[in-house]
């Protein structure tokens, strides 16, 4: 029972769920990055339920020899028209491989069966020109005679800009210069006709020669379940343009995956957040189980944080944010167990917290922001590239910002604070502060269902109660003291009442869920009319 002498309304059911199962499977291709040497290779992507795998091509033997050797070593007889029948491209100088950009269709390489686009020569009629240089290579080449022996072996991470689509004409190259760009193709097919290039079409082997087949293979696999997506450079505001980088849960990362266009990275990046949103209320709904009705975990899930670095510069960290009963926790690392929950880096109580969303992009080429917040710093905000988020005021005027890759998790984290809240509101029933007023120790009582109560601390005798309704203002001074301006339901006055409290933002923040779940508990279209993010990503 309460100061107002009434008991507090019953406890909520089991939440429903704000997600919906819409489990996503793709295939599609992409580019693995690597921001050190600014190259990037090909690979194909395949999204299921529960992973996302990479695959990379490779050649491999399916019949007729040792199959545990990636090399092979190829006889070509040089075509009196035709030549070799193969581009090259590359060269140690460089630091990549010299490397087999193009095969022409019914040319002696192509012919073989066993030479494919990636493929980096290792040797030459016997000479190792693994470290040579692009020129060297093609000398040797051309004057190897009309038989020419080469071994080979696929490069999977060759840099795609290696590899020229099959078809594609030559590269403008300066031939008056004499000499071939290890860049370019140098074309060993001599008076070939370039335009009848068409993909390599390997011809039937003998009995007893081997047969390749290049092939996509599995190069790694990310589980899903709490995987983390970010779009920006690793602890920066930097945002990486068409690309983005997935961790699992035991932090291995994907690499970079770069796409060829927005559209492109924005559609894999939602399909890939689906599923792991669809497999975190999964994993909702089976620890659920465990707990009470009145400790159940509303939404849980990765966000980035911004904090301040040791030199004063902000970066961003990712943090694991929990709904949980009367809770709001802000994890370093998932929690794994029961014990986890006391290892919280923060514990907030939910009628205490403020959420407030900060930073809304509706499209790539705009962005709306809603300065929400107090000192906001404009000039650093416009460097900030993080298009969606939000903060989380909290007790004694702190707060903490935070960022999610897509507007989808930005509404479900507004939507999830609302409905935590709004629960905790109506399970606490009331809340009670020790304040002064007057000079007197006095307690402040935010009830539910009746309103303000204000009460001696040691008599309990109330001394002033007005409903929700009564409220028609409030100031305070941003420290400890606040007036709050009741209309008295005799007089019709405006009477102001006066109090300080220790921690002041805990209670305005504490008045501000009350009357917010109140009215929600009166008007079902509350919630809805009340979100910003659903406003601003929907209606733009």
């Amino acid at each position: 029972m309460n100061a107002a002498g009434k008991q507090p309304p019953p406890h909520l059911e089991r939440p429903d769920t704000l997600l919906v199962p819409t489990w996503q499977t793709k295939t599609g291709f992409a580019q693995l990055y690597n921001e050190g040497s600014e190259n990037a290779c090909d690979i194909r992507l395949k999204l299921t339920k529960e992973a996302l795998t990479l695959q990379k091509q490779d050649v491999i033997c399916v019949s007729g020899s040792d199959q545990s050797t990636n090399r092979r070593t190829v006889t070509l007889h040089r075509h009196p028209i035709g030549g070799l029948g193969l581009s090259i491209k590359g060269g140690a100088q460089h630091k990549v491989p010299v490397v087999i950009s193009k095969i022409f269709k019914d040319q002696p390489a192509d012919k073989t069966g066993m030479l494919f686009i990636g493929d980096a020569l290792m040797q030459v009629n016997g000479i190792n020109v693994e470290n040579a240089s692009h020129e060297e290579v093609v000398h040797l080449l051309r004057n190897a005679g009309d038989e020419v022996t080469i071994t080979v072996h696929y490069l999977k991470d060759a840099p795609s800009f290696l590899k020229l689509p099959l078809g594609s004409p030559d590269p403008p190259s300066d031939h008056s210069s004499g000499a071939s760009s290890p860049l370019f193709d140098s074309g060993l097919h001599l008076n070939g006709n370039i335009s009848n290039t068409a993909p390599s079409s390997p011809s039937s082997p003998t009995v007893k020669q081997a047969k390749y087949e290049k092939r996509w293979i599995d190069a790694l696999s990310i589980p899903l379940l709490m995987a983390r997506i970010s779009r920006f450079r690793v602890s920066t505001v930097k945002l990486r343009r068409n690309s983005f980088e997935l961790l699992a849960l035991d932090g291995i990362s994907s690499g970079i995956l770069q796409f060829n266009t927005a559209h492109d990275s924005a559609d894999w990046l939602r399909a890939i957040s689906t599923n792991i949103n669809d497999l975190t209320l999964q994993n909702m709904k089976m620890v659920n189980k465990c707990y009470s009705m009145c400790d159940q975990i509303i939404h849980m899930g990765w966000v980035s944080e911004k904090v301040q670095g040791s030199d004063g510069s902000h970066m961003y960290k990712f943090k694991f944010l929990v709904l949980k009963g009367s809770s709001f926790y802000i994890f370093k690392t998932q929690p794994v167990s029961t014990l986890d929950w006391v290892r919280a880096e923060k514990i907030y109580n939910l009628c205490e917290v403020l959420f407030k969303v900060s930073k809304v992009w509706p499209a790539d080429e705009i962005w709306i922001e809603e300065n929400l917040y107090l000192n906001h710093n404009q000039t650093e905000e416009l460097e900030d590239q993080r298009p969606y988020c939000f903060s989380v005021q909290v007790g004694n005027g702190k707060s903490h910002y935070f960022s999610v890759e897509l507007g989808s998790d930005l509404t479900v984290w507004e939507r999830s604070f609302q409905k935590a809240i709004f629960m905790e509101v109506q399970r606490t029933g009331s809340k009670t502060y020790v304040c002064s007023s007057q000079g007197e120790v006095v307690c402040f009582t935010v009830d539910f269902i009746s309103g303000f109560t204000c009460f001696d601390s040691k008599s309990k005798n109330v001394i002033w109660r007005f409903k929700f309704s009564q409220l028609k203002g409030s100031s305070d001074d941003g420290k400890t003291r606040v007036k709050l301006l009741f209309q008295s339901p005799d007089t019709k006055q405006i009477e102001m009442k006066e109090l300080e409290f220790q921690d002041l933002t805990a209670v305005l923040h504490c008045i501000h869920s009350f009357i917010a779940a109140k009215v929600a508990s009166m008007d079902p279209m509350f919630i809805n009319s009340q979100s910003l993010a659903r406003k601003y990503i929907y209606n733009t």
